[in-house]
């Protein structure tokens, strides 16, 4: 392995890695060592033969998809999977988030009963709605579950299931997202097809197959599993490496449509062009309701109609902004004289459910709490969305206050809920009570953790190569914040449409200039003057806007050490 810099070795060690072998595992991830032989999932082997089956006989498929940044990307995988394979006999459903919810529905299920759908295959859902499988199995649709969520009540009777968390199976990874799970399928489908084990020997694929064309998929489970929050740990950090790869050279006509309209450069795409551009646009269409609208441009082969749904989803992310603005602005209303406690419990019945986890995450970060956020819109119950401030287990509160949901569900630091207006009073209290049964008086949080300390003049491209080799990035494998202490502000000003934004400016000891930025930053940052002197918590990036891409922070936190008066 080629020596790497003290630096380098100092960032792997914070992270746990210290052998030769662990850090040639991580910087340098190989495809073939680090992905799993799908076949070790519990259910594959059956779920394959049954899908192959289906095509071969021209069967009726229906790909049933969760409607977010995980579903809807699975969607596209077995779409462009049964597609390459010749079969065009199947359709797929995407529930709408604010009026149907997550997962199957009586209007779901009666019309597949209907249309003698003989096959139904659940992408990122599945495994809490038993009670429909067992309908649809009785009604003579075989069902096959493929998610990675844990079932709250009974596990499906489904025809098969592949899911790395079900009872019983020891797949190495029990991290996969949905589209990580869809990937396995299509990856075990296509090893059949080459080693020519399918169910019958008359099925033969349109065109033929290189080996290998499944990577091709691998730039939809790069952004499921971005957008996901899964670990970028062992796996899913190899999936992630190499979807990247593939997104940015991807021929997908929506992808590279989308790139435009965001002025991002395709080849260039990062974790974070996901996560803070890919992923809202994707989302915002089921949080307003239009979740096809994501999936077509993810899956159309049309320039008019990529260009046209680009276009769309942009407006509606930006409809979903300004709601989201007002309900946070109602939410400041109503917590204004709120009494202290360890959650927050607030809503409107006329909130769309869609919206309710962006609310969510608003109040977290405005009151460093943990926030359960209601409301019910067009839907026939009262729907919330949770999320963490890293001091509790929202799921485990759930699990504590469980006779007072209808259904509930999601991990660590985030989830969702339905709920009884009756029940609704009760909540607050009850989460209450479950917070200090779980953790006391310990009220510990997710603060910015002091990183390594760095001088304006460390910031240099060889030290911006030796971070982004960490990359991708994210929940797991976060991008390392590191401490500039005591830097003089040279230079502060606003920017953005509302100036809403602040950029900072440092000069180095060489005479040359770097900058800070923040977006959407609070008061206490755009208060920040020309001489103040602060302690700067930030990340490090490219300013691909600027001619050049000179390396600049991004800024976490600021600790105000001296103010010039």
């Amino acid at each position: 392995m080629p020596e790497i810099s003290d630096f380098l070795k100092d960032l792997l060690i914070a992270r746990g890695i210290q052998t030769p072998e662990e850090t040639e595992i991580f910087l340098n991830p190989d495809y073939e060592r680090d992905i799993h032989d799908p076949f070790l999932l519990t259910g594959m082997e059956k779920a394959v033969a049954r899908i192959l089956s289906a095509i071969e006989k021209k069967e009726k498929i229906v790909l049933f998809s969760d409607f977010d940044a995980d579903g809807i990307p699975a969607a596209v995988v077995m779409h462009d999977t049964l597609l390459k394979l010749g079969h065009t006999n199947f359709s797929v459903v995407i529930p709408h988030r604010n009026t149907e919810g997550f997962g199957l529905n009586d209007g779901v299920v009666a019309r597949a009963i209907e249309d003698k759908t003989n096959l139904l295959v659940t992408l990122d859902c599945g495994m809490g709605d038993a009670k429909y499988i067992e309908i649809l199995q009785a009604g003579g649709v075989d069902v096959i579950v493929t998610d990675h969520h844990l079932p709250n009540h009974d596990v499906p009777e489904a025809f098969a299931i592949v899911n790395p968390n079900q009872a019983g199976d020891t797949y190495p990874n029990k991290y996969l997202c949905g589209a990580g799970v869809a990937f396995k399928i299509a990856q075990a489908i296509f090893y059949k097809l080459n080693q020519n084990q399918s169910p019958t020997s008359n099925f033969q694929p349109p065109t033929p197959i290189s080996k290998g064309w499944e990577k091709w998929l691998l730039d939809m489970v790069a952004i499921a599993t971005l957008s996901d929050m899964v670990p970028l740990q062992g796996e899913n950090r190899t999936l992630a490496y190499y979807g990247l790869l593939v997104l940015r050279k991807s021929p997908r006509i929506g992808i590279r449509t989308l790139c435009q309209h965001l002025r991002l450069f395709q080849k260039n795409i990062t974790e974070d062009d996901v996560v803070f551009s890919i992923t809202p646009r994707i989302n915002a269409a089921s949080r307003m309701d239009e979740p096809e609208s994501a999936f077509e441009l993810l899956s159309t082969k049309s320039e008019a109609r990529a260009e046209v749904l680009a276009t769309h989803l942009e407006n509606i992310n930006k409809e979903r902004k300004v709601a989201v603005a007002v309900m946070a602005k109602e939410v400041k209303q109503k917590l204004k004289d709120r009494a202290e406690g360890p959650v927050i419990v607030v809503g409107n019945p006329h909130w769309r459910p869609g919206l309710l986890g962006l609310v969510a995450t608003n109040v977290v970060e405005s009151y460093s709490c943990s926030a359960f956020v209601w409301g019910r819109g067009d839907a026939k119950v009262i729907k919330g969305s949770c999320r963490s401030n890293g001091s509790v287990d929202v799921l485990a509160l759930m699990n504590e206050a469980k006779d007072l949901f209808l259904e509930f569900g999601g991990h660590k630091k985030s989830g969702g809920f339905s709920i009884t207006v009756p029940n609704l009073a009760l909540l607050p209290d009850a989460l209450s009570k479950a917070y200090e049964r779980i953790h006391g008086t310990d009220k510990t949080s997710d603060d910015v953790v002091s990183g390594p300390i760095l001088t304006l003049d460390d910031i240099s491209s060889g030290t911006f190569s030796d971070i982004q080799r960490l990359s991708p990035c994210g929940m797991g494998n976060e991008k390392p914040v590191f401490v500039f202490e005591n830097v003089s502000v040279s230079k502060a000003e606003t920017f953005g449409k509302e100036k809403g934004h602040v950029r900072l400016t440092f000069a180095r000891d060489a005479g040359t200039m770097v900058n800070a930025i923040e977006f959407f930053s609070d008061e206490s940052v755009k208060n920040i003057s020309a001489g103040d002197t602060i302690t700067l918590h930030a990340t490090l990036e490219r300013d691909t806007f600027t001619r050049g891409q000179p390396i600049r922070l991004r800024i976490v936190d600021v600790i105000q050490t001296e103010l010039v008066t």
